[in-house]
């Protein structure tokens, strides 16, 4: 069965399957639609040759919002760290010895807060000036 495809509706089309097609709708082999329409790769989008021909380019680079980028960061080292806070209180609600220290457990209740007001810090969105960890933190495991 023969295949075509047509620039102006971005669709593919088989003859004796389609009563219409488009004027500029031009041939096309099953491979060139299997790798460039029915299954092209992540990252790549549909270019057009003069004939009309589909093929495949890069996408373009998203310009990607350093205050949205930020947001992210302050949004998976909130949750990165939110068990260690969990534990903790769940220590305590069952008379348990608690990993953290009263003194560590405030430093972390302290950071989890800076991590929540980093977007309206003056400095934000600065990489450079992130909220910073205590050094204990990295010692912990879940």
């Amino acid at each position: 069965m023969k295949r075509f495809y047509s620039e102006s509706t971005q669709t593919s089309y088989l003859l004796g399957i389609h009563s219409v097609m488009p004027p500029d709708a031009v041939e096309i082999s099953e491979a060139l639609y299997l790798s460039v329409i029915g299954n092209p790769p992540v990252g790549k989008i549909r270019a057009h040759d003069e004939k009309g021909l589909p093929y495949l380019v890069d996408a373009p680079a998203l310009a990607l919002d350093p205050a949205e980028l930020e947001r992210e960061w302050r949004d998976f080292t909130l949750a990165s760290v939110m068990w260690l806070r969990e534990r903790h209180r769940d220590q305590v609600e069952i008379s348990e010895q608690t990993t953290l220290t009263a003194e560590q457990f405030a430093e972390l209740l302290v950071y989890m807060q800076a991590l929540r007001d980093w977007p309206q810090s003056p400095d934000f969105p600065d990489s450079e000036r992130r909220p910073i960890a205590p050094a204990w933190i990295a010692d912990q495991s879940q």
